[in-house]
């Protein structure tokens, strides 16, 4: 695995500056994406806590949170408590270096604290505000709060996951607020171009609930104009075939998605069964759906025929999509992972070093890279108070023994 130590910022936006004012996961993820290709992300947590997700995790060796180091990685810590006046105007300090705030509180939260949008641009016109809640900024649910997991149920996720025998089941990952978090990225990017041209900042809006909705396929649209409703279905989709999990004959587990024509035809001779694709139950897509359950069977009753490693061989040699089941230990010890440093180990203070997921995507010139892991509470706010606003010592030791920094 590759190493890195922490490094100048480098890629493409290593001339933004961020100010990132959310906690727990939208927010944040939204920060991690922007650092991870060269901003300069300047994250603001409450002295004495910080972000929850600092000692979130199932598993915390010493501890300390597993999930910080990611979600914090090439990060800035300021701690500044935002309740305060005191606290209030450095944001406004900080505002005038700044092209993109990110917040995710209560809609609402950030105008009682005199830092919504209207006050913001007056100090700075070319802010870009983004703005990652569960249900927007506007309509009749704007003010509940809002995690990932209800977005994902009202968003349409939660409905179409799992088994039909059993209730609706969830990701094992926090999939909405990820995705708010993605469309925010793409959104302070899309702003960040349509101020080349007017140089004006503007709000992103991202909802939980609407970033998970642009994820549901034709679902709405099957209802509207079919009447029909999409049901949960388990490890396959309705009339995709084949696209399911397969047992072999030394009982491991096999994805096989061979859905398409050209593709399933391949299939029918890995199988020595070429017939297979010209049987008019199984010759044409909307066929082999009608007939899933069937086709899936004789699939299977070939693929326990061999072992994992011969059925893999069999099948990329006549190009079909197959893959293993990962969890994260054949993750860290594919060959494939590896040649791309797909997953790369970083220094850590406590841990003495620590694997996560490199950036994605890739860019041939300007790519983006991981410099250091999740920050220390507080790390960076001598050097933000000190080096940008001209604080002196004796004054941020003041704010910090009155609980302001």
């Amino acid at each position: 695995m590759a190493t890195k130590a922490e490094t100048a910022r480098s890629g493409p936006l290593n001339d933004v500056r961020v100010l990132e004012m959310g906690q727990l996961l939208a927010g944040p993820f939204c920060g991690q994406l922007l650092a991870d290709f060269g901003a300069e992300v300047i994250k603001c947590e409450q002295p004495g806590s910080g972000d929850p997700l600092r000692v979130w995790g199932q598993e915390k060796p010493y501890g300390k949170s597993l999930w910080w180091p990611v979600v914090g990685r090439n990060k800035k810590s300021l701690t500044l408590n935002l309740r305060t006046e005191e606290g209030q105007e450095i944001v406004r300090e900080l505002i005038r270096s700044t092209d993109i705030l990110i917040e995710n509180f209560r809609p609402g939260t950030m105008e009682r604290w005199n830092l919504g949008y209207e006050d913001l641009k007056k100090i700075n016109p070319r802010l870009i505000m983004v703005r990652v809640t569960g249900f927007g900024q506007s309509g009749p649910y704007s003010k509940r709060a809002g995690y990932g997991a209800i977005g994902e149920a009202m968003g349409g996720l939660r409905y179409v996951v799992g088994d039909p025998s059993t209730p609706p089941s969830r990701m094992g990952i926090s999939i909405g607020d990820e995705l708010a978090a993605v469309y925010a990225c793409m959104g302070a990017l899309m702003a960040l171009h349509a101020r080349e041209r007017t140089g004006q900042g503007q709000i992103v809006d991202s909802a939980i609930y609407e970033a998970v909705l642009a994820m549901m396929e034709s679902t709405v649209s099957e209802y509207d104009v079919a009447g029909y409703v999409r049901q949960r279905t388990g490890a396959t989709l309705p009339n995709v075939s084949p696209s399911n999990v397969f047992e072999t004959r030394d009982d491991k587990l096999l994805l096989i998605a061979a859905n398409q024509d050209t593709v399933f035809r391949r299939l029918a001779t890995a199988m020595g069964q070429p017939e297979l694709a010209e049987d008019e139950r199984y010759a044409t897509h909307s066929a082999r759906g009608q007939n899933m359950r069937a086709l899936d069977g004789k699939i299977n009753e070939w693929t326990k025929t061999l072992d994992l490693k011969p059925l893999e061989e069999v099948l990329h040699e006549h190009g079909v999509p197959c893959g293993l089941i990962y969890s994260a230990a054949e993750m860290i010890d594919d060959p494939h992972f590896q040649a791309r440093e797909a997953i790369v180990e970083l220094p850590h203070r406590d841990f003495g070093s620590i694997k996560m997921q490199n950036v994605a995507p890739r860019l041939s010139d300007t790519p983006g890279e991981i410099r250091h892991v999740g920050p220390e509470l507080g790390e960076h706010t001598e050097e933000i108070l000190g080096g940008e606003l001209g604080m002196s010592s004796d004054r941020i030791a003041e704010l910090r023994e009155a609980g302001i920094v």
